[in-house]
């Protein structure tokens, strides 16, 4: 039986303000609106009950809250209010895994599962929403940061498209074999200053550019006969096709390159130069990159190091996806830093030193927000008598670039966590002995300082004194199941602040009605990521990386994990977005004081639905931690 056209009117305008009926066409939501019934539940009474059994109607809250009693989830309940919908978690309306209850008098609309399975098949907003509810709300969520700062973005071309769009012409190459002479004649026959070697599969081995020639060939007197093999550029930086440019900018960045080999299945396709992709944005990536390989002190330096925080502005303005927002950040923030060194080595003696520079942190898993302070250590390698005095040297160099780092905008750690300080500047050996001694003795100071040190990557010097470090650590972590253990509780001591009778649990103290996003967010899913990556041996550093691992291990569903990703992503764009502003309406950048707190109640309905249901992702998976490695 079809409600009258009033009612359906008022019911079509309530569930136009709410995901995902917002994007459902107008004959499907009168379709819904026309045989869903209003239902009304006292305060304390069961909405759903589990044990029932049977089919069960699509509930979508017209007023009032409900609190659901999840038996997968680590805390026991949260709560839906008005606007979403139930039964949830990615199963089909209809599945029942849980209890809901009313919390205060309850008005829903309920739809049965037959008109469920109808607009399932005619409306494809309704059906991905309820088939991958939570990559649903996720990609919604950018779409409306896209047009919200859409205006701050005009005349910008997307960063998010694949690389092959970037492709103005067929590939130039030639074989390893091809004389010189050949090279050339081929490079001015087709206009270009750069071919591509490959081998007889088509897959690049090399690249040869006008500079090669003028260093290589001119300048040393290189007969023209030779093969180019012997002059070109092996290896060359390559993506794949599909790779966006956005993810291309930040290999770019990453190795300072200046074209990169795009490929098809690892075969040759085209070259892409940094012109073509510094071209996709006005805001200059280029002048990022140049103005930092250009820097002549340190004054240059803290000019590009604010363009950096001016970039991601506007990347956040694209819409840009959080994973390769933070690689870029983190990549650009390597090349400072490493300008930083080449401004700096001269002035200090570091000749014969073996040493390796370490990210830490944020900083080792590239996940670097813009309120990121310094988490950086040194390793060296020295004989016995000569690890004071190699210490001593790099010491002083140490101090200068935290110094140097801090003047950038990188402010010194609180709890000096730094390479200046002699406590972490140790040789290979005594980083071993440390680093044994958290994983025998995991006393509470251990773990803490097991969160930072062991996401650590080298950023410059001898890379392989810290990837020796990462394989010892690989290899010897995954035995020490007291540490382990310890490192699970310590990692479920944080609770993701849902509420029981409302949505959130704010604090009641200083920061009076906020949730720090970072301590009760991403916290959750770093620490637990680690936790995994140290049991299982997996010498990933970064969070998204590491659950998609351990989801193999664990025999998950690619779906379930990839939730967990998906919502550890949504956070940290969350994070990028309160430190610049953009939540909770206008206003400028987050005070650096607590650069991690927003008000939940200020978000839109539809963020406020996706915090929701990030943070139950992070209930779940500190739960499949508990029973991972704490049995």
């Amino acid at each position: 039986m079809t409600a009258p056209p009033l009612i359906v009117d008022a019911t079509v305008r309530f569930l136009r303000q709410h995901e995902p009926f917002a994007r459902m066409a107008r004959r499907d939501l009168e379709f819904l609106a026309g045989r869903a019934r209003l239902a009304y539940f006292a305060a304390g009474s069961v909405v759903v009950d589990a044990a029932s059994g049977g089919d069960c109607p699509l509930h979508v809250i017209q007023r009032g809250h409900v609190r659901t009693a999840d038996p997968f989830a680590a805390g026991g309940s949260t709560v839906l209010g008005p606007g979403e919908s139930f039964p949830l978690g990615g199963a089909e309306p209809g599945a029942v895994s849980a209890s809901y209850l009313a919390t205060e008098d309850v008005f829903c609309y309920q739809v049965a599962p037959a008109d469920c399975a109808t607009l399932r098949q005619v409306s494809a907003p309704f059906a991905d929403f309820y088939a991958q509810s939570l990559r649903a709300l996720l990609q919604e969520s950018q779409g409306q940061v896209r047009r919200q700062f859409s205006q701050r973005a005009v005349d910008q071309q997307t960063l998010l498209q694949p690389v092959r769009a970037l492709i103005r012409r067929g590939a130039v190459s030639c074989a390893a074999q091809t004389p010189l002479r050949g090279a050339l004649e081929r490079m001015s026959a087709e206009g270009v200053g750069t071919i591509a070697v490959v081998d007889d599969e088509q897959r690049p081995i090399g690249i040869f550019t006008l500079t090669d020639l003028m260093e290589r060939v001119v300048l040393p007197g290189v007969d023209l006969a030779t093969p180019v093999a012997a002059v070109m550029t092996p290896d060359p930086g390559a993506v794949d096709e599909e790779t966006t440019a956005q993810e291309a900018l930040a290999v770019m960045a990453a190795h300072r390159y200046h074209q990169l080999v795009i490929t098809r299945a690892g075969r040759l396709q085209g070259v892409v130069s940094e012109r073509d992709l510094f071209a996709l944005q006005r805001v200059s990536m280029r002048n990022v990159i140049v103005s930092i390989r250009g820097a002549r002190d340190v004054g240059a330096l803290k000019r590009a190091a604010a363009d950096i925080t001016t970039l991601a502005d506007n990347l956040l303005a694209q819409g840009a996806a959080a994973e390769p927002l933070t690689h870029t950040i983190a990549a650009l923030n390597d090349a400072l830093t490493l300008r930083l060194f080449d401004l700096l080595a001269p002035t200090h003696e570091l000749a014969g030193l073996e040493w390796c520079w370490l990210s830490l942190g944020s900083e080792g898993r590239r996940e670097q927000t813009i309120a990121s302070d310094q988490d950086n250590a040194l390793v060296f390698a020295a004989p016995a008598p000569e690890v004071e005095s190699a210490r001593a040297r790099l010491l002083a160099f140490a101090r200068e670039v935290n110094q140097g780092l801090a003047a950038l905008g990188f402010p010194l750690c609180p709890g000096n966590i730094m390479a200046g300080n002699p406590a972490h500047c140790l040789s290979v050996e005594e980083w071993r002995v440390r680093f044994a001694s958290w994983l025998r003795e995991p006393a509470p100071e251990a773990l803490l300082a097991a969160n930072i040190f062991f996401d650590l990557r080298p950023l410059a010097g001898q890379a392989a004194l810290a990837e020796g470090l990462r394989r010892w650590l690989t290899d010897t972590a995954p035995d020490s199941r007291l540490f382990l253990r310890l490192l699970a509780t310590n990692a479920l001591d944080a609770e993701p602040p849902l509420g029981v009778v409302r949505s959130f649990i704010t604090d009641d103290g200083v920061h009076r009605g906020t949730i720090d996003l970072k301590a009760e967010g991403t916290r959750l899913f770093v620490d637990a990521a680690r936790a995994f990556a140290l049991a299982f041996g997996i010498a990933e550093t970064g969070t998204a990386p590491r659950l998609r691992l351990a989801g193999r291990r664990l025999g998950l569903e690619e779906r379930e994990t990839q939730s967990f990703a998906d919502a550890f992503h949504f956070l940290q764009l969350l994070r990028l977005r309160a430190q610049r502003g953009h939540v909770g309406g206008e206003g400028g950048p987050a005070p650096h004081a607590a650069p991690n707190r927003i008000d939940p109640y200020a978000l839109n309905e539809l963020d406020q639905r996706m915090l929701k249901e990030a943070l139950r992702q992070a209930r779940s998976l500190q739960k499949l931690l508990e029973q991972t490695l704490k049995r």
